[in-house]
């Protein structure tokens, strides 16, 4: 990411002042309408199952071909931030996500959609990949944090107000109207955002960087003793994370709760405890450090996990908030961290774990519904069990290297 090089001369977006108001309006409806999109699918996974005649796994692929392909589009993004210039690059994205939306909402085969959202995975990689460059940039460093928590809870609240949206449309009108009604969402993002958004002041754009220049802190990267091991961590919460709310819907809308997709779509609400989990997250690693959380976000899940197992409806909405409160802590405590043990090239750091992050969506998502198939609501809850184990291993390798003293300089 660019930083101005001569802060004495730059103009920031500072708190009381229309503009801030403007950005932070502006950046909080591209976050919504991006992870809206993105998570809209989620709910509608049964409904794709019974029209198109897929199984759990092949349905998942519905949000799986978006994830994987913005898992590489972040990447690539993340290494030419440097010279994308972010409002047009920002806007560009909003309005292709919302077309690909409709021509999903009116795909006439289960081909045609996947297509559509694989190329929607292209189209979403620009604003989580430039907004935060963009604050970073143009807003007071004192100010920073509050206007990069509006952005993120904007994301929040995207991620939850599409399932639940998409949920409650579906069960009314169909899975047709909730993708189309979200692509209109997202056109009105992008008109507000465009409307809004003050153009970069700061950004100075670079020039002729070299693919040595990015493979060698990617390279370094991956030789570091522990910053491997918190990709691979993002890679397993998110999986395990996303496999739960993949196949839950399936076990919910068969008996003995035979829920609607409104119905499925309203228990995601428990996605709010998620964005208030992330502030005091962070907060409780500064002080006591990232391992403890890390190992504490395992043991919630986990927990979650096992309140699910009863067939009970009460039992399953706590399970999902546990593992929706662990997930955000473990998730909030890794991708801070990478900030911190990246001595350069932080950038880039940023862009591994999102890599596998979004890596672990796609993968570990699809190869829950493999297990949905042969085993039902046991397979999936044994295969993230599984993989919140090894996620558990992998957290303590960090702890053991963390307490290890620093080498004398």
């Amino acid at each position: 990411m660019s930083q101005p090089k001569n802060t004495a001369g730059t103009r920031y977006l500072e708190h009381g002042t229309s503009e801030y108001l403007r950005a932070n309006l502006a950046l909080f409806a591209a976050g919504f309408a991006t992870f809206s999109s993105m998570y809209s699918v989620q709910p509608l996974m049964p409904e794709f199952s019974r029209e198109f005649g897929v199984s759990a796994a092949v349905s998942s692929l519905s949000l799986s071909v978006t994830t994987g392909v913005l898992a590489f589009t972040l990447f690539l993004a993340g290494l030419m931030s440097g010279a994308i210039e972010r409002k047009t690059v920002m806007t560009a994205s909003l309005l292709g996500s919302a077309t690909l939306s409709l021509v999903a909402a009116i795909a006439p085969g289960w081909s045609t959609l996947l297509v559509a959202r694989a190329f929607e995975g292209i189209a979403l990689g620009g604003v989580p990949a430039l907004a935060i460059a963009y604050l970073s940039e143009e807003i007071k460093p004192a100010d920073l944090g509050t206007a990069t928590g509006l952005y993120i809870g904007g994301t929040a609240c995207g991620g939850m107000g599409g399932r639940v949206i998409a949920g409650l449309l579906a069960e009314a009108f169909g899975w047709r109207v909730a993708i189309a009604v979200l692509g209109v969402i997202g056109f009105v993002a992008a008109a507000v955002f465009v409307w809004l958004l003050p153009c970069s002041r700061n950004f100075i754009a670079q020039r002729g960087l070299t693919i040595r220049q990015h493979a060698g802190p990617v390279v370094s990267h991956m030789r570091h003793r522990a910053l491997p091991w918190v990709f691979f961590c993002g890679f397993l919460f998110m999986g395990a994370f996303v496999s739960v709310y993949n196949y839950v819907g399936y076990r919910l809308s068969a008996p003995p709760f035979s829920l609607g997709q409104g119905a499925i779509g309203a228990v995601f609400v428990v996605y709010m405890f998620g964005i208030v989990t992330s502030a005091i997250a962070g907060r409780i690693a500064d002080r006591h450090g990232r391992p403890p959380v890390l190992i504490f976000a395992i043991v919630l899940m986990t927990l979650g996990l096992a309140l699910m197992w009863p067939d009970s409806l009460i039992a399953i909405i706590a399970g999902i908030a546990l593992v929706t409160i662990g997930f955000f802590a473990g998730h909030s405590t890794a991708s801070g961290w990478v900030g911190l043990l990246a001595e350069h090239g932080k950038g880039h750091a940023a862009g591994l774990y999102l890599l596998g992050y979004y890596l672990g969506s796609s993968v570990i998502g699809s190869l829950g519904g493999l297990f949905w198939s042969g085993y039902g609501w046991a397979g999936v809850a044994g295969m993230v069990a599984a993989i919140l184990l090894i996620g558990l291993v992998a957290t303590i390798r960090l702890t053991v290297w963390h307490r290890q003293p620093a080498p004398a300089a």
